[in-house]
């Protein structure tokens, strides 16, 4: 059983039955038997589907937003993803003729060479709860567009996403067994990958979740992408625009309650501006309205879940009995419940938790450095490498320094943004592979050569 336990109130949302192993096969079956007629569609209408589908999602939008607030917590007030969602599938249906387009290496009287890019066959989406929507169609879009098959695994905590996604493709045409939303436990999961019922498995989420898929498919020789944790550094450079970097990474620290892949999770700041920067970050925390996300003046919702808040609230006060410092006094909303005061420490150390394992809630560490060196040596003083954040007026500097961090991806005055003509990707503990972009075909495909003599 799948069961949703809403954080705004405590109340089981949704319930949902797992499919048995039996009815898992057949499923994968059904996609399998359905993969190379969708397959052998024009690219064109395969596109055209795909786009109509997600229409179809984003005429839901009035019903969908309120839905999020219920499963996971992301106030009213924010609109829900179909901007994200739809960014990113329009991106990647407008490149994909060229990112698919065959490699003609000869055409001539006597042979005929090309490589083409031909789809995996069927494709396992494992989705995560925090962004739903649009972590589910930066897979689901481009690996339907390339001729795969789609299966859709929701997290538990947003059962209705995947019902949602299916119904809106299914209704645009997008045939049944092409693309299905199932609910299953972890071992069904698990059995299927290691019975090599897939071309490809996408994964976002833990590092544990992670760690078992590729556990799953060790020896298979399956292909896998995994999005896992992170804990992405901003930097602050003594030529930034400390207005605009507090304004941002504050915001990217805490947004959606700080539950974002890569949401701002530390801040170095060059030491002349620290007070400033830290001054202007504690004003626009205590501006945040924390409460009910149903409310459309509530600005800051409660986590996901009670368990997330409480390893929030315990990184916290393991970094304080260290000799950190919390500017935040806390909210009268905080009911020691999901509801969490958004926190702003100093005084941090890299040997505090709360600066080294991921957090994935509304708290930030702010630290001075000296220099350039020292920041680059901080950010990478991590296990994780999603993104990274560098504030300067100087281009040039910020490149040199981006070459520098280990990490999938190196904003310049902005940060918390997928960007979906560049590769999203990560490394270290946040994961291997790419997904959008061009790349993000390739992984969804395979390269196949065609040698071919001319009579």
């Amino acid at each position: 059983m799948i069961r949703c336990i809403s954080p705004v109130d405590g109340s089981v949302y949704a319930e949902r039955d797992v499919l048995s192993a039996a009815d898992a096969a057949a499923a994968v079956g059904h996609a399998r038997n359905s993969q190379a007629e969708w397959a052998a569609r024009p690219l064109a209408e395969r596109i055209e589907l795909v786009m109509a589908g997600v229409a179809a999602v984003g005429a839901m939008n009035d019903g969908i937003v309120p839905e999020l607030a219920w499963q996971m917590g992301r106030p009213v007030r924010y609109g829900g993803e179909f901007g994200g969602f739809n960014e990113r599938a329009s991106w990647m249906a407008g490149i994909a003729a060229e990112a698919l387009a065959d490699i003609t290496v000869e055409d001539s009287d006597a042979f005929r060479r090309v490589i083409k890019r031909v789809p995996h066959g069927v494709v396992l989406v494992v989705a995560p709860w925090n962004y739903p929507y649009m972590t589910a169609i930066n897979t689901v879009a481009p690996a339907l567009i390339a001729g795969n098959a789609v299966i859709l695994k929701h997290a538990s905590q947003t059962p209705l996403v995947g019902e949602r996604m299916a119904a809106a493709f299914h209704a645009a045409g997008v045939p049944a067994d092409v693309f299905q939303n199932v609910f299953l436990d972890h071992a069904t999961t698990s059995a299927l990958i290691a019975a090599k019922s897939f071309g490809f498995v996408n994964f976002t989420g833990s590092v544990a979740g992670g760690q078992a898929i590729e556990r799953a498919a060790a020896g298979t020789f399956t292909g896998v992408g995994l999005e896992l944790g992170g804990k992405d550094p901003g930097y602050v450079c003594d030529d930034a625009d400390i207005g605009a970097a507090a304004e941002t990474l504050i915001d990217g620290a805490m947004f959606n309650s700080g539950q974002c892949c890569c949401g701002i999770e530390r801040i170095y700041v060059a030491e002349q501006h620290f007070d400033d920067f830290v001054d202007r970050a504690v004003e626009i925390v205590r501006g945040y309205r924390l409460g009910n996300p149903l409310d459309a003046e509530t600005t800051l919702g409660p986590m996901a879940h009670k368990r997330f808040a409480d390893e929030v609230r315990a990184q916290t006060a393991e970094a304080l009995a260290q000799g950190a410092k919390a500017h935040i006094e806390t909210f009268p909303q905080d009911d020691g419940g999901a509801c969490l005061t958004p926190q702003i420490l100093t005084d941090v150390t890299h040997e505090m938790r709360v600066m080294r394992e991921e957090s994935f809630g509304p708290v930030v560490g702010i630290m001075p450095v000296r220099d350039d060196a020292e920041a680059i040596r901080l950010m990478n003083d991590s296990t994780f490498g999603l993104t990274a954040s560098v504030w300067t007026a100087d281009a040039a500097r910020a490149e040199a320094i981006a070459d520098r961090i280990e990490t999938g991806t190196v904003f310049m005055n902005r940060a918390d943004y997928l960007d979906p003509g560049l590769c999203w990707t990560g490394c270290k503990d946040t994961g291997r592979g790419g997904g959008l972009s061009v790349i993000g075909y390739h992984n969804l495909t395979r390269p196949k050569s065609y040698h071919l003599k001319k009579a």
